[in-house]
């Protein structure tokens, strides 16, 4: 890998599919042993722009590296120092865990590649199902799997397309464990993901709209930009006065947790008004969530 302070730079990327324009003027920029969750909705280019960032796909326009080689010219570099990991399980089902691993290691021409495939089955506890076919592993240990098969030639970057759909809340703990542990040796990754809980543990994020970048950051610079005020409150029929909120002056979001709404808005002393008007709910001012953040920002665009 090249030796540059940045992992991925890419500035303006553009791409598009039979005149259908999917992604618009894309930027971003990680450093080393970042971890970024990549966000939007189905649809919003998430898949493309991994695609174009591992050399999978060429973009129609626009200039970036990564790994210290340029995106539109040396994709065939980028290849060989990244692990990519498609959101479908896409090692081959009639081999055993062992021999997944093998093909991989032959593929990329390892060295010593059953020393090497002895140290990844140890580092994803992987021992007692290297002789199982991969189609009877569970959702979790075929994700393992995908990881370990991404990390037996060593790379820098790992960009991973909804790695844990699909899989139990214990195994997304696990394998979230697992990147930052990845992290601490330097390894950056880039992780597309639907659950919030997950973003809220990124060092970066990134939330794409119908193919732009809405927001990208750490955490506490998107709650900053929002500039979001919260109230939750609790009482009967919230159902219905939830309607009544979302007409009222200063209310910009209404949603439902649990038995509580959050209500939120930019403006404070409006928002306060509003709030004075129905002193018969329990009213408690809390700061807003990362979630509260991104809707703001989907509801202005």
């Amino acid at each position: 890998m090249n030796n540059v302070p940045n992992v991925i730079q890419v500035k303006n990327i553009n791409k598009s599919f039979e005149h259908h324009r999917v992604i618009m003027d894309f930027n971003l920029t990680l450093r080393k042993g970042d971890i970024c969750g990549f966000l939007g909705p189905n649809g919003s280019g998430k898949t493309t722009c991994l695609r174009m960032l591992c050399g999978l796909l060429k973009p129609d326009s626009g200039s970036g590296q990564c790994l210290g080689y340029d995106i539109l010219d040396n994709s065939h570099e980028i290849k060989k120092h990244i692990g990519y990991m498609p959101q479908k399980f896409s090692l081959y089902t009639n081999l055993t865990v062992y021999d997944n691993l093998d093909f991989i290691a032959r593929l990329y021409n390892i060295k010593h590649r059953s020393e090497k495939i002895k140290e990844v089955i140890a580092a994803f506890n992987l021992k007692h199902y290297k002789n199982l076919r991969a189609t009877h592993l569970s959702g979790g240990w075929k994700q393992r799997l995908a990881l370990a098969s991404c990390l037996l030639h060593d790379p820098q970057l790992l960009l991973l397309d909804e790695p844990t759909a699909g899989v139990d809340s214990k195994a997304r703990r696990e394998f979230w464990d697992e990147l930052f542990i990845l992290a601490e040796r330097g390894i950056t990754t880039l992780v597309s993901t639907h659950y919030m809980d997950e973003a809220e543990r990124c060092t970066h994020l990134a939330y794409l709209q119908s193919g732009k970048l809405l927001v990208e950051g750490k955490i506490a610079d998107i709650l900053d930009k929002a500039k979001l005020y919260t109230w939750m409150l609790k009482g009967s029929n919230l159902i219905e006065f939830s309607r009544v909120l979302r007409k009222m002056p200063g209310v910009e979001l209404v949603a439902f947790f649990g038995d509580k709404l959050h209500v939120s808005g930019k403006d404070e002393e409006l928002l306060l008004t509003t709030i004075a008007q129905f002193n018969e709910y329990q009213w408690e001012r809390i700061p807003s969530s990362l979630e509260d953040a991104f809707m703001s920002f989907i509801g202005k665009s």
